[in-house]
């Protein structure tokens, strides 16, 4: 299968600033990577310095030419530093072209956090929401410019189609915990990653209808062999520990696989990404029923603004 995007079908992106979250290694990593090769000044949000640095490091000396990368603290699983990350970055920069909320967890066991609420969702969703809502008056700004080209791409995964949930309607929504076998991890993580899908399509509603020129995309990278994937499989005895160590390495592909979709979401035309599309490797997808439904959308956007509301940052 032809890849969605070649690096060199890219725009200069020289003068243009990203912030993606995530990126010290992984699928984030190639998207740093290739966006600093083309011009890019990325902002590389993660929570461990010498780690970012590290990777930072190492990025820089295989050559970014005109692009540069910066790193922001930010710990995900608490959304606390979510919002310091948003003032800390606004003290930074003028503009936002491109926010890539692209860093998840996925290995069980799930816990409630201090705030009651289950940890998984809050850095796959929440923290994210509350970044990407602290960041919304510069994206914004930059959106209103001549010729801008805003986007927010928030990476999903195929596990979204696992569930099938009646409602969202309540903060104990949030919390749906399908338990601790391997199953069960993939399905809340699936369940996590389908919450980040709903809003994402509310708030493109709210964009359109308000005439905001800022694009939303959800992507699934594909089968990709990430520190983070291997994580959720090696934590299972047996089965898991050996479809990580031996399947994983033969059947998925590599980090530069990964960013391709993501690539493709940031710089693919905009008139093919309607309604927060989903984007696959195979090209713009439809997701599952659920993940389209008008009703658990908003369900979701109002579950997680009051949520947010409630936690007084």
């Amino acid at each position: 299968m032809a890849p969605l995007i070649s690096e060199k079908d890219l725009p200069d992106y020289r003068g243009k600033v990203v912030l993606l979250t995530g990126g010290n290694s992984g699928i984030g990593y190639a998207t740093i990577q290739i966006l600093a090769r083309h011009g890019a000044k990325v902002h590389m949000a993660t929570r461990n310095e010498s780690r970012a640095k590290e990777a930072i490091q190492k990025i820089t000396s295989e050559g970014i030419g005109a692009g540069s990368i910066e790193w922001l603290q930010l710990d995900l699983s608490d959304p606390r530093s979510a919002a310091r990350a948003v003032q800390t970055f606004l003290m930074k920069e003028q503009r936002l072209d491109l926010l890539i909320n692209n860093a998840a967890v996925g290995a069980g066991p799930f816990k409630l956090t201090s705030d009651g609420l289950l940890d998984i969702m809050v850095t796959n969703h929440i923290s994210h929401v509350i970044l990407t809502k602290g960041l919304l008056p510069l994206l914004k700004q930059t959106a209103a410019e001549p010729r801008s080209d805003v986007r927010i791409i928030a990476l999903s995964s195929a596990s979204h189609t696992f569930v099938d949930p009646d409602s969202f309607a309540t903060r104990e929504s949030l919390n749906k915990n399908y338990g601790n076998s391997l199953k069960g991890a993939l399905n809340t993580y699936g369940y996590s990653k389908l919450a980040c899908m709903l809003y994402f399509k509310a708030l493109q509603k709210r964009f359109d209808a308000d005439g905001t020129r800022i694009t939303c995309v959800t992507v699934h990278p594909g089968a990709i062999r990430t520190p983070g994937g291997e994580s959720v499989f090696a934590d299972t005895p047996v089965v898991g520990l050996l479809f990580a160590k031996v399947i994983m390495p033969m059947m998925f592909g590599n980090w530069k696989d990964g960013a391709l979709p993501v690539l493709y979401a940031a710089a693919g035309p905009k008139e093919k990404f309607k309604d927060a599309a989903y984007v696959t490797p195979k090209g713009v997808e439809a997701p599952s029923k659920a993940a389209v439904n008008a009703r658990l959308s908003e369900e979701v956007y109002e579950t997680t603004e009051r949520v947010v509301k409630e936690l007084n940052l």
